[in-house]
């Protein structure tokens, strides 16, 4: 399979990213938001219908989309977890939202208290709504390479659990190694068994990046013709599981290597090292791009 010549970058850091941070006002995001767009970010992951006890710094989200300046070209998704979530997303004019199921079954209990299967029936009278309303939805499978309690995870659960979310209408898989353990051979593999249940463009890619290992992982599956990957600006958002450890990739790291790759992304990395030391500064810590901290 040949690479690529174009990417798709999915942007993670406000909603991911900055969930995982100290809370900001929403001033603030709106700015984050209105600056990646601006660098040439078409994907925003804008915020998430969770409830305001789990997730207080998503709390104002419903607010954000409705003072939201759109840019044209742009897609600003959210984080739907269950059908009352999803209305309110739908209430606030959100252009796609974003489902999860989790490959562990240990995760799926600890982090949301129910079985995988259960956790997915969840989401039926969602999918429904939104194919009436024609909403696109997202499907996020996490713990893909690697579980915070059981350890390594089969290739064969990914793509079982790919598959369901698949052929339940989601769009997209995002596979997410959400603690960031996996090794680029074990990256491969991983796609590999999943693209013989999902197609291939279909299938986009959420590497954390807590042992280093997110831009090595991504090029060993760009030959498999993976164009999609999320990344979250300024490396925003620690990994909730290894305290202390950085979590998302660096937005800007991504875009650096895929460019020294000959790959397009329509991104303007200058406006996007701004976008990521802005924010940085409001919550007060270092940008966590290696490429931002040498290029600033």
């Amino acid at each position: 399979m040949m690479m690529p010549s174009q990417a798709n970058i999915v942007e993670m850091g406000a909603r991911d990213g900055l969930q995982n941070e100290v809370a900001v006002t929403t001033d603030a995001k709106l700015t984050l938001i209105a600056n990646l767009a601006e660098a040439g970010i078409k994907k925003i992951e804008a915020g998430s219908f969770v409830s305001p006890k789990w997730v207080p710094q998503m709390a104002d989200s419903a607010e954000l989309f409705r003072q939201l300046p759109r840019q044209q070209g742009v897609t600003y998704s959210a984080l739907t977890p269950n059908l009352k979530g999803f209305e309110i997303a739908q209430s606030v004019g959100v252009d796609e939202v974003a489902i999860f199921g989790s490959a562990s079954e240990s995760f799926s209990q600890k982090n949301i208290n129910c079985s995988i299967e259960e956790s997915i029936e969840r989401f039926t009278p969602l999918m429904q709504k939104a194919k009436q309303q024609n909403i696109p939805v997202r499907g996020y499978v996490s713990c893909v390479l690697g579980c915070p309690y059981e350890g390594h995870i089969n290739a064969s659960e990914v793509a079982r659990v790919s598959e369901i979310l698949y052929k339940m209408g989601c769009y997209q898989i995002s596979l997410g190694d959400t603690i960031g353990v996996g090794t680029p051979l074990d990256a491969r593999k991983m796609v590999e068994q999943v693209a013989n249940v999902v197609p291939i463009d279909q299938i986009a890619l959420h590497f954390h990046d807590t042992y280093g290992q997110a831009l090595a992982n991504i090029q060993a599956c760009l030959a498999l013709g993976v164009n999609t990957f999320d990344s979250s600006v300024a490396g925003l958002g620690g990994c909730p599981y290894a305290k202390g450890a950085s979590g998302n990739l660096a937005t800007e790291d991504l875009v650096y290597m895929l460019h020294g790759m000959g790959i397009d992304t329509g991104i303007d990395l200058t406006k996007l090292i701004a976008a990521g030391n802005q924010i940085s500064q409001i919550i007060g810590r270092q940008n966590n791009s290696k490429v931002a901290n040498a290029l600033s």
